[in-house]
C-alpha cells in the first residue's frame, strides 16, 4: 500500500519590504561612522603636519613613497589593463604560448632594486630630523636664537638635544584611562597634570613615555607619530612647537589627540591635548600649577590630622 505524501511547508523567508529597511539602515550607519570626525586622525590621505618639525619631515616621506606607490600601482594596473584588452580572447584565434622574456625579467628586477635603493637612502637621510632632537629656537631668557643643525646619524636611541641649549624633558605616564604629565620641580614641589600638556613654543620638548598597567600609545598627530606607551619601559620622543604657531592677539595653541593603543572599555575616552604657550605665559602657568599643588598638599595634611585626632 503506497504511503500517503506529505506536503511540504514552505520554508520561513524574511518579506523583501522587511529586508530593504534593515539594508539601509546598515549602510547609513556604516557611512556615518566612517564620515564621524574623531578627536585625532592622520588625515584623510596624509599624516597631519605643521605643528613640529619631525612630523612634517614624516609628513615628506610619507609624500615620496606615496607618489612611487602610486607610479608602480598605476604602471602595474594600466599594463594588466591594456594586455586584457589587446590580447583578448576572439573567435578562431588561438593565444600565443610564451615562456619567459629575460629582458622584461631583468628590467622589473632592477627597477624594483633601485627604488627601493631610493626609498632606503632617503629614509635614511631624513630620519635622523624625525628621531633627534634640536636645538630651541629660543634661549633661556626667550630670545629668539638660530637652531643648529642636526647630526646627520641614525639611532635607535634618542640622544639628548645639543648641549648648552635649553630644552625641558616630561615624564608621560598612560593609566587607565588618563594621561599623566610629569615636569621637572619647581621650589621643591613636583609639577604635573593630567590629560592637558602645557609647554613652551620654541622649546625643543623630549618626553619619557611610560604606563602604569597596560599598553597605551601617545598620539598628538600634528607633533608626529604615534609612541607606545608599556609598563616597565621607557619609550623617547620629542617634539618642538614653532615660535609662529600662536596667532598674533592669541594666548595659546592647541594640539589634540588620543591613545592610540586598544587599552581597555573606555579606551576611546583617553584623550590628550598639548598647549604650546609663550614662554613668560609657560612660566606663569608653572608657577601657578606649583602654587596650586602645594595648597593642595597643605589641605589634605590638615585633614588627615583632623581625621586622626579625631580617632585618637
Amino acid at each position: 500500500m503506497p504511503k500517503p505524501s506529505v506536503p511540504r511547508m514552505p520554508k520561513p523567508s524574511v518579506p523583501r519590504m522587511l529586508g530593504l529597511p534593515v539594508a539601509r539602515g546598515l549602510a547609513a550607519a556604516v557611512v556615518g561612522l566612517a564620515l564621524a570626525p574623531a578627536a585625532a586622525h592622520a588625515g584623510w590621505l596624509f599624516p597631519e603636519k605643521g605643528g613640529s618639525p619631525n612630523a612634517d619631515r614624516i609628513w615628506t616621506l610619507y609624500l615620496l613613497i606615496f607618489i612611487l606607490a602610486t607610479i608602480v600601482f598605476v604602471g602595474v594596473g594600466g599594463a594588466l589593463l591594456w594586455a586584457m584588452v589587446k590580447f583578448r580572447a576572439r573567435r578562431g584565434q588561438v593565444a600565443a604560448q610564451i615562456h619567459g622574456n629575460t629582458r622584461l625579467e631583468i628590467g622589473w628586477t632592477v627597477g624594483a632594486f633601485l627604488i627601493l635603493v631610493f626609498i632606503t637612502v632617503f629614509t635614511f637621510v631624513t630620519l635622523p630630523g624625525i628621531k633627534n632632537p634640536p636645538a630651541s629656537d629660543i634661549d633661556e631668557n626667550g630670545n629668539p636664537v638660530a637652531a643648529s643643525a642636526n647630526p646627520l646619524y641614525a639611532s635607535t636611541d634618542q640622544p639628548p638635544p645639543p648641549a648648552g641649549t635649553p630644552s625641558l624633558n616630561l615624564r608621560v605616564d598612560g593609566q587607565q584611562y588618563v594621561w599623566r604629565y610629569q615636569y621637572p620641580e619647581q621650589d621643591d614641589t613636583r609639577v604635573f597634570s593630567y590629560v592637558d600638556m602645557v609647554v613652551p613654543v620654541g622649546i625643543t620638548v623630549t618626553l619619557d613615555i611610560t604606563a602604569d598597567d597596560v599598553a597605551h600609545s601617545w598620539w598628538i598627530p600634528k607633533l608626529g607619530g604615534k609612541m607606545d606607551a608599556l609598563p616597565g619601559y621607557t619609550n623617547k620622543t620629542w617634539f618642538k612647537i614653532p615660535l609662529d604657531a600662536i596667532a598674533e592677539g592669541e594666548r595659546q595653541v592647541v594640539y589634540d589627540g588620543q591613545c592610540a593603543e586598544l587599552c581597555g572599555r573606555n579606551h576611546a575616552n583617553m584623550v590628550a591635548r598639548v598647549i604650546g604657550m609663550r614662554l613668560p605665559d609657560y612660566e606663569a602657568w608653572v608657577q601657578d600649577k606649583a602654587a596650586e599643588i602645594e595648597q593642595a598638599q597643605e589641605q589634605a595634611a590638615q585633614t588627615r590630622e583632623q581625621l586622626q585626632g579625631g580617632d585618637e
